[in-house]
């Protein structure tokens, strides 16, 4: 019935005797807005807690050649200094995997190594210092295949992380449900993990990705329902920027206000550095970590009489990297202006010319636009001290 943790009575798996059914869990009289994450067992990727109620980690995968290590750690650091904590980095060739060494002893966050295919690849980077592998049970080779990574990744005390995407399930199970469904996506990897714990391995983490935002949501819930393995969540070849933060908040937000995630990543075609900004935002608009300073503005309209969007991008770039959580509003007109500004730690509320700085709901001066941005700035330093 799968390894046991905490309670003897719970099973980290339970393997269903009828089909995959998906937990609804929704609670349509319960209003309040706290998110109570599900529990899940942890597991540790080296230095990092996943899973077991750690802070929910934000993950991101380099787009360089992994054999081309000067580019690769350079990008990793580049990574680390903008938030994220866990980094992935894909393994296409020996000559790849025998660069994780390297880039190892250069980086100074988890680094995973991305295998599929060629399941020797995954030995080779577990022997070389991975702290973690990611293996996908519809491309991997099959049961024995999986016994074998397992059993040295058991012995090495390295996490696999069971990474199943729509694009490659397996044909079997193509042919049962007709298309790679969530039910599809849940048995391929509800059937990895059984083949992992046989092999004597319990430090796991799942991901069941589609390119739907349903269809991720569904499987993701279905999976939570039967397993407390710490979950990656993410929704799978996202796009561009915009519509990459637009689906992932749909999709990873979703499961996160039920309490299911414990690590994400958003999918971006582009600068790996706008996956962890998306990221970061999304856990931070959720309330479930905080990163810096929650910027509040106005969309502006025909009554605003100052340059809102110029103020804000000058506070924004000036703020980037402050770690302290205080909420900042920078309001354009008498409508919702003076309300917002007093409510936030510093806050902003433009007229004619001129604008209102609050701070912690008291009015503290009155500034000439052409000044208004060096005295918010001011008041936003002070009040972070």
């Amino acid at each position: 019935m799968g390894v046991k943790n905490g309670d003897a009575n719970t099973p980290i798996l339970r393997y269903p005797h009828t089909p995959i059914r998906v937990n609804k869990g929704a609670d349509p009289g319960n209003e309040s807005m706290d998110i109570k994450r599900k529990k899940t067992i942890k597991i540790i990727l080296g230095p990092l807690i996943i899973g077991g109620g750690a802070p929910i980690s934000v993950q991101s995968m380099t787009k360089t050649r992994t054999s081309d290590v000067a580019a690769t750690v350079a990008q990793c650091e580049r990574l680390a200094e903008a938030g994220c904590e866990i980094v992935r980095v894909a393994i296409p060739d020996e000559k790849a995997a025998r660069a994780i060494g390297k880039i190892k002893s250069e980086i100074s966050i988890p680094l995973v190594a991305d295998v599929h295919f060629n399941y020797r690849l995954a030995l080779i980077v577990m022997d070389e210092g991975a702290d973690g592998i990611r293996i996908n049970p519809g491309n991997i080779g099959g049961v024995k295949r999986i016994a074998e990574i397992a059993k040295a990744a058991a012995e090495k005390k390295i996490p696999i992380r069971v990474g199943v995407n729509s694009g490659s399930v397996e044909k079997r199970l193509i042919a049962k449900y007709g298309r790679p469904s969530p039910r599809a996506l849940a048995e391929s990897a509800i059937d990895c993990v059984k083949r992992i714990e046989d092999a004597g391995h319990e430090s796991i983490k799942i991901s069941v990705k589609a390119a739907s935002v349903r269809d991720t949501i569904e499987a993701y819930e279905c999976v939570s329902a039967m397993t407390r393995y710490p979950l990656h969540v993410g929704v799978t070849e996202a796009g561009p920027p915009l519509i990459a933060a637009v689906r992932s908040a749909a999709g990873i937000g979703h499961l996160l206000l039920k309490g299911i995630g414990d690590t994400i990543r958003v999918s971006v075609t582009g600068d790996p550095l706008t996956e962890v900004a998306i990221a970061k935002e999304l856990l931070q608009s959720l309330e479930l970590r905080q990163f810096g300073p929650t910027l509040i503005s106005c969309p502006t309209c025909g009554r605003c009489e100052v340059d809102i969007a110029g103020i804000v991008e000058d506070v924004q770039r000036a703020t980037a990297g402050m770690e302290r959580n205080i909420t900042i509003a920078i309001m354009g007109c008498v409508v919702n202006g003076p309300g917002e500004a007093r409510e936030a730690d510093v806050g902003l509320a433009c007229g004619r010319g001129s604008g209102i700085i609050f701070r912690h709901g008291k009015m503290i001066r009155r500034v000439k636009e052409v000044d208004l941005v060096k005295a918010l700035l001011e008041e936003i330093r002070n009040c972070a001290r």
